[in-house]
């Protein structure tokens, strides 16, 4: 069994599995999709996920984040 590092609050983003690195691969749009639901603005949403997770490095396995 592999363990893989995700994004909290993100399982219904996660589109795949990238077969070289074994790591997750995230639908950004999805990913925008989701904190909207919690009223939060698309550029509020985007600003978000750029500053807190799409720009961070948590070590090989780190997740994708793929534009659909």
């Amino acid at each position: 069994d592999e363990q893989f590092l995700k994004a909290d609050g993100f399982d219904d983003a996660i589109i795949g599995v990238c077969p070289t690195s074994m790591r997750l691969v995230y639908a950004r749009d999805k990913m925008i999709e989701i904190l909207m639901q919690d009223d939060m603005t698309e550029e509020d949403a985007i600003e978000y996920l750029e500053y807190n997770t799409w720009n961070t490095y948590f070590g090989e396995q780190t997740p994708i984040y793929i534009e659909l």
